[in-house]
C-alpha cells in the first residue's frame, strides 16, 4: 500500500496537482475497489496496482488543467476513466459516466456509493440513445472510437459553447482528415504522464462558427 501511495503521491507532484488527504484517500480506495472487481469481472486488462496508478489514476488526471466547464459527460468511461478521477479532484463539478457494458455500469453504481461520489451520475445505455435538454459542457472520451465517430456519435449532447475532448496516444493526423468541417480542432495537448513513456494527446473539439453541415 505505501510504495501505491508513493507512487501516487510523485505522481501528482510531476502533474502539478494538489489534493487533499480525504481525495488521496479517494482515489486509492477507487483503485482498491477496481482491483477487487477486476479479479471477479475483468473491468481492465491492467493488473498490476502499481500500473494501475499511472496508466488509470494519472493519465485520467493528466487531462485536469485542460478541461473546462461544469457539467461533463464520460463517454465509454469503461471502469471509470477518466470520470471517477476527476470526479474526486472536482467536487463541485458533475460528471456523468456512460458505458453499455452492464457489469462496467453495476461497478461504477458500487463505486459512487461507496466513494460517496454525489457529483457523479451512472448511465447505462448507447450514447446515441442518450438524451439531454441542457447539454454537456465537455464530452470526455478515453480510447473510445475515432474522433469522427465521436462528433457523430456525441454532437446532440453537447451545450451551445461546449466542447469535445478526446484522449488519444499518438497525434491522430489521419482521424483528423475525417473530421466533419462542421467541427475545428481547438486545441492540442502533448500530455507528459509520470511513468509513462508513450506518446498521450489530448485533442479538444469545437463547433466551427463557418464550417458546413
Amino acid at each position: 500500500m505505501a510504495a501505491l501511495e508513493d507512487s501516487l503521491d510523485q505522481g501528482l507532484r510531476a502533474l502539478g496537482l494538489e489534493i487533499s488527504a480525504a481525495q488521496r484517500d479517494g482515489l486509492l480506495a477507487y483503485l482498491d475497489l477496481l482491483q477487487r472487481w477486476n479479479r471477479a469481472y475483468n473491468l481492465t486488462a491492467v493488473r498490476d496496482p502499481l500500473e494501475m496508478v499511472t496508466r488509470h489514476l494519472l493519465d485520467s488526471l493528466s487531462i485536469a488543467p485542460h478541461i473546462s466547464g461544469q457539467r461533463f459527460l464520460d463517454v465509454g468511461t469503461g471502469a471509470g476513466l477518466p470520470g471517477i478521477p476527476l470526479a474526486i479532484l472536482f467536487p463541485q463539478r458533475r460528471f456523468e459516466l456512460l458505458d453499455s457494458n452492464g457489469k462496467k455500469t453495476r461497478f461504477l453504481i458500487d463505486a459512487r456509493q461507496r466513494l460517496g461520489l454525489n457529483n457523479v451520475v451512472v448511465h447505462s445505455t448507447r450514447v446515441e440513445a442518450l438524451s439531454d435538454e441542457v447539454g454537456f459542457d465537455g464530452i470526455l472520451s478515453r480510447a473510445f472510437a475515432s474522433l469522427a465517430d465521436m462528433v457523430a456519435g456525441c454532437q446532440h449532447l453537447l451545450a451551445e459553447g461546449g466542447k469535445m475532448y478526446a484522449m488519444k496516444g499518438q497525434y491522430p493526423e489521419q482521424e483528423l482528415s475525417h473530421l466533419p468541417k462542421r467541427f475545428i480542432v481547438e486545441g492540442c495537448h502533448s500530455l507528459h504522464v509520470p511513468g509513462i513513456d508513450e506518446a498521450r494527446h489530448l485533442l479538444v473539439l469545437s463547433h466551427s462558427d463557418t464550417g458546413s453541415p
